[in-house]
Formats: structure tokens, C-alpha cells, sequence
């Protein structure tokens, strides 16, 4: 009897454990732990838009320039896919503005009698301004994330941007998901 009482202890225990959700820290250092066993990445094709091809050509090279993985064309040789969506879009923003200004002024006497005698006076002054301009804008927006094989989501960021200085929208979103990749990696390097 005593040995099936503990067994059922040990029973009762492992299934309370099974059932007890993980904390989001343990989820997030389990993910970080996984990233650092990654060595190779298949690139696959993004959704979005006519532009969501080019933002995976971009971002293929800015990943490549980080040296973190080895990138791989061969989906079956990859410990990790990176999917997502993306979309880059140039529109026009239009501006208007009308400000305007009026100020009148009147004045006037008048006497009937025998005499009439009378004056009036007027005055009107005003000003009106407007401005209508347009601006060319450049957007770029992409999700992604790393999946191993077992379908599990290891790694996420989303990251958008008008443009840089000296760069475009897309590219800058490339840097910024391959910045906030080798951010989380070394995070991940601290772990050890």
C-alpha cells in the first residue's frame, strides 16, 4: 500500500507540473537559449506585397553582412526558417492650410430737418493665405520571425521605418531586424 501511495504522489506531481504554465521570463530565456544552437537559416519567401521580394533580397544580405549564421538556400539543411511579411509603399501626403484675416469698419451721422446734413465713412481690410503642398513618403514595414523544425517560434520582431539618411525604407528595416537579432543573440551569449 505505502509503495502505491508514493507512486501515485509521483503520478499526481508530474501531471501538476505538465499543467503548470511556463512564465513568459522562462518562455523568452528557453527562446534565447534555442537561438544560440541556431547555425544555419533558410530565408523563405515573405507575404505582403509586389515589394516583399526585394525586402528578402535586402534582408538576406544585411543578415549575411552580420555574420551570425550561415544563410542557406537549401530549406531542408537549415535549423531555422525565417518567414514573414513585409511590405514597402510610396505614397503622397497632401497638406492644406488657409488662414485668413477681415476687419471692417463703419461709421455714419445723419440729421433731417429743415437741413440735412450727413456723412459716412468706410473702411474694409483684409487678407487671405493659403498653402497646399505635397510630400513623397516612403514607408517599410516587415514581421518576421525564426521557426525551427519543430514549428516553434524561437525568435520575433517587427520593425518599420520612413527611411534613414542615407538609406531607404527597406534597408533601414533590414539593419534594424538584423540589429534587434544580434541584440537578442548576445543576450542569449549572457545566458551561458
Amino acid at each position: 500500500m505505502r509503495r502505491f501511495a508514493i507512486a501515485l504522489f509521483w503520478v499526481a506531481t508530474a501531471a501538476f507540473a505538465a499543467d503548470t504554465p511556463l512564465s513568459p521570463a522562462a518562455i523568452e530565456e528557453n527562446s534565447l537559449r534555442q537561438l544560440l544552437t541556431v547555425r544555419r537559416v533558410f530565408v523563405d519567401r515573405l507575404t505582403g506585397g509586389e515589394t516583399a521580394a526585394q525586402m528578402r533580397d535586402i534582408l538576406i544580405s544585411t543578415l549575411e553582412g552580420a555574420k551570425l549564421f550561415v544563410l542557406t538556400e537549401n530549406q531542408e539543411r537549415a535549423d531555422v526558417v525565417l518567414r514573414g511579411a513585409a511590405e514597402d509603399l510610396v505614397f503622397t501626403e497632401a497638406h492644406n492650410s488657409s488662414d485668413s484675416i477681415n476687419a471692417h469698419m463703419n461709421a455714419g451721422t445723419g440729421r433731417t430737418s429743415t437741413k440735412t446734413t450727413g456723412a459716412y465713412g468706410g473702411i474694409g481690410v483684409g487678407d487671405n493665405e493659403s498653402d497646399h503642398s505635397t510630400d513623397r513618403r516612403h514607408e517599410a514595414v516587415a514581421a518576421v520571425r525564426l521557426v525551427n523544425k519543430d514549428g516553434d517560434v524561437i525568435w520575433s520582431t517587427t520593425q518599420e521605418s520612413l527611411g534613414a539618411k542615407f538609406r531607404g525604407a527597406s534597408a533601414d528595416v533590414a539593419d534594424k531586424i538584423t540589429g534587434k537579432l544580434k541584440e537578442d543573440f548576445e543576450r542569449a551569449r549572457k545566458l551561458r
